[in-house]
C-alpha cells in the first residue's frame, strides 16, 4: 500500500537551502541540529541546512513573521499563532508538550507558599514589547503574555482570578536589547533577563512568573525563593503557556513544493526524540547550550523532557493549544481569531512516522 508521502507529488524545484529556526529552550529539533543529523540528512542532497540562529542577518526577523517560504519553525506559540492571525499561510504540522520549570517567585518574607496565598498581592505584568515592526508589537510581547497566562493558571487552581490579585505593571526588559532577532541566540540576546526580578527584589511587587533554566539561576543570584512550582499543579490545563504546547509550523508554499523534504525534516526529530527517551541523561550540554542555563539550572528545569518531546497532533494537545489561542484573542496578543481546525496540516508528521517506519522494518524476503 501506498504511503502518504508516496501519493505527494514531485517537488516543483530543487532546493539549495532549507532554513530552520527555534527559541532558546529544549526543542526535538534543537537536538537533533546538534546531534548533527539534520545537516547529514539534507547533505545527501546537496541541500544546506541554515538556521536563523546563526545567520547574522536581517532574515532573523522571520522568526517572528514566518514570511521565509522555505522556514521550519519550532518556538513558542505566541509568535506561532499571531504570524497565522496576520493572515500568514502557514500551517501547523506538530506540538510538542514539555515541562521547563514555570514558577512563581517570591522574597523569603512574603509567606506565599501557595496558589491561595496570592490572593491580595500585587504580581509583575511585564509591559508591551517595543518592536521594530509596529504589527508585531502584540505577538512579541512574550514576557507579558507568559506571565499572564502562568498567573491565570496558578489562580485558578486555587478557585481565584484576576479580580483577586492586583497587576503591577513593569518595563518590558527586552525593549532595548535589541531588534528582531533579540530572542534567538540567548547568549547573545539577554533573553535570561527576561523577568522583572529586580521589581520583586526591591518590594515594588509580591511575585512573579518565571521559565526555564537561566531563571533558576537568577532567582538564586537574587536570594528568591520558589512560592508555586506550576509543573506540579496535577491538571495540566493551569500549565498551558507559551512553551505548552510548542508548534512546529511550515509555510505552506513549502508543504506544496517540497512536501518530502518536511516530511525527512520531521523524520529527524522524531528520531532525536527516540534518543533522547533511551538516554536522556546525555542532553546536558546541549541543553546548556539552547537554554544559556546551569547544569544545576537544567537538570531542575527539564527533569521530564523526555516525556513530551515527540511532536503530535493528538486530540488532547490539540484542545490545549486552542485554549492558549483563545487566551491569547482574548487578552489582545492576536489581530484576530481563527478556525484552528483549518490551520492544522497532519500529513507531514504522518509521512515522518512511516519514513522512520520503514527504515526499521525488516525488508520481507
Amino acid at each position: 500500500m501506498a504511503t502518504t508521502l508516496d501519493r505527494i507529488a514531485p517537488t516543483r524545484e530543487k532546493l539549495t537551502e532549507l532554513w530552520f529556526t527555534r527559541c532558546p529552550v529544549p526543542t526535538a529539533t534543537g537536538i537533533a541540529y546538534k546531534l548533527g543529523w539534520l545537516g547529514d540528512e539534507f547533505a545527501r542532497d546537496g541541500i544546506a541546512l541554515r538556521t536563523l540562529q546563526e545567520s547574522g542577518s536581517e532574515l532573523a526577523r522571520h522568526h517572528y513573521d514566518h514570511r521565509l517560504p522555505t522556514l521550519i519553525r519550532e518556538g513558542g506559540n505566541m509568535l506561532a499563532i499571531a504570524a497565522r492571525a496576520q493572515h500568514e499561510p502557514t500551517r501547523l504540522v506538530g506540538l510538542t508538550w514539555i515541562e521547563e520549570s514555570q514558577l512563581i517567585l517570591t522574597r523569603p518574607d512574603t509567606g506565599i507558599a501557595h496558589a491561595a496565598d496570592l490572593k491580595g498581592r500585587r504580581l509583575a505584568l511585564p509591559g508591551w514589547s517595543r518592536n521594530d515592526i509596529p504589527s508585531h508589537v502584540r505577538g512579541t510581547s512574550i514576557a507579558r503574555g507568559m506571565s499572564l497566562a502562568g498567573y491565570k493558571g496558578v489562580l485558578a487552581s486555587a478557585g481565584l482570578t484576576f479580580d483577586d490579585v492586583e497587576l503591577v505593571e513593569t518595563e518590558d526588559r527586552l525593549r532595548n536589547i535589541g531588534g528582531a532577532g533579540r530572542d534567538l541566540e540567548p547568549r547573545r540576546s539577554g533573553v535570561g533577563r527576561l523577568w522583572p526580578i529586580e521589581a520583586l527584589v526591591a518590594g515594588k511587587v509580591d511575585a512573579i512568573y518565571v521559565k526555564g533554566a537561566s531563571a533558576l539561576d537568577q532567582a538564586r543570584e537574587a536570594g528568591l525563593v520558589i512560592a508555586i512550582d506550576l509543573d506540579a499543579l496535577p491538571d495540566r490545563r493551569f500549565r498551558v503557556n507559551n512553551g505548552t504546547p510548542r508548534p512546529i509550523t511550515v509555510h505552506q508554499q513549502l508543504l506544496d513544493e517540497h512536501f518530502d523534504l518536511v516530511a525527512r525534516f520531521l523524520a529527524v526529530t522524531l528520531r532525536a526524540a527516540d534518543w533522547v527517551a533511551a538516554q536522556p541523561n546525555r542532553l546536558r550540554e546541549i541543553l546548556e547550550f539552547e537554554t544559556a542555563g546551569s547544569a544545576g539550572a537544567v537538570d531542575q528545569a527539564y527533569a521530564r523532557l523526555h516525556e513530551g518531546l515527540h511532536p503530535t497532533l493528538d486530540a488532547d494537545r490539540l484542545a490545549l493549544f486552542e485554549q492558549q489561542k483563545k487566551f491569547l484573542f482574548t487578552h489582545g496578543f492576536l489581530d484576530a481569531d481563527f478556525e484552528l481546525d483549518a490551520w492544522v496540516d497532519p500529513r507531514p508528521l504522518d509521512a515522518a512516522r512511516a519514513i522512520n517506519a520503514r527504515a526499521t522494518t525488516p525488508e520481507l524476503a
